[in-house]
């Protein structure tokens, strides 16, 4: 399957070690390794601050040419600010991110689950700013906002709507943007997540979404997805087994 970028929510986790990354790697040299097993990963540290300008180039120095990272918008932007009132940090943000050049995928827009009422207004100016040289997708945590308006709204911005799957009552396949953004979360209730094995088995799940997605890849629509480490409790083992059903259909 062309066109398609399948990694993990993070990769800095020391619990992958003896699993996933082999006990005597460093910190300093786990992104290189990862970069070598998948084409892309969601960086989940730029949620909980703007990333410096060396981590960027360090990022890119570390990974091959082809590979690709998502990025999460600071919280500060999306959880603390509200959208509001947020153009300096988020030019700083973006002239950060943009350091990553090629390399750079998405930006994810992941809203708060009080991101409700008059919140439709305030990410509707937000996005009519962001630059269009970028790929955007937004993810809803509150069902009541998942509707035609919202819909609409992404859609005028070219922005697209995140898919979740995870246990909470929250799937919806409403295509708005020119490609497809999906998050495997899981459940954390049910998933411990850090004992870097596979607690809950996913093949199922994970072979309907590949056939589920044949279809974009297939017209030549381009497809990132990230699986959690709360989805089966081994992200790089779901990655990994989504890529062989793909590599075995295509």
């Amino acid at each position: 399957m062309l066109n398609i970028h399948i990694g993990t929510m993070g990769w800095s986790y020391n619990f992958w070690k003896g699993g996933f990354y082999p006990e005597d790697l460093t910190q300093s040299e786990l992104l290189a390794y990862y970069s070598k097993k998948f084409n892309t990963v969601e960086a989940d540290s730029t949620f909980y601050r703007i990333p410096r300008e060396q981590t960027m180039l360090e990022w890119k120095k570390q990974t091959p040419s082809g590979f690709l990272f998502s990025l999460k918008f600071p919280q500060k932007i999306t959880h603390i600010k509200m959208l509001r009132n947020a153009d300096e940090e988020t030019e700083v943000f973006l002239k950060r991110v943009e350091l990553l050049g090629e390399k750079l995928g998405p930006l994810l827009l992941q809203l708060p689950p009080n991101f409700i009422d008059e919140g439709f207004t305030f990410l509707r100016d937000f996005l009519r700013k962001l630059p269009n040289r970028y790929r955007y997708a937004v993810e809803i945590r509150n069902n009541a906002m998942l509707c035609p308006e919202l819909y609409g709204l992404l859609r005028e911005n070219k922005a697209a709507l995140a898919w979740v799957d995870r246990e909470l009552p929250y799937v919806t396949a409403e295509r708005t943007g020119d490609f497809i953004y999906l998050r495997w979360e899981g459940d954390r209730k049910k998933v411990n997540g850090r004992l870097g094995k596979v607690e809950v088995n996913k093949t199922s799940n994970i072979e309907a979404w590949v056939e589920n997605l044949k279809q974009f890849v297939v017209s030549g629509t381009a497809v990132y997805g990230y699986f959690s480490k709360y989805y089966s409790g081994l992200p790089t083992a779901d990655a990994q087994q989504f890529l062989k059903f793909a590599e075995d259909q295509s």
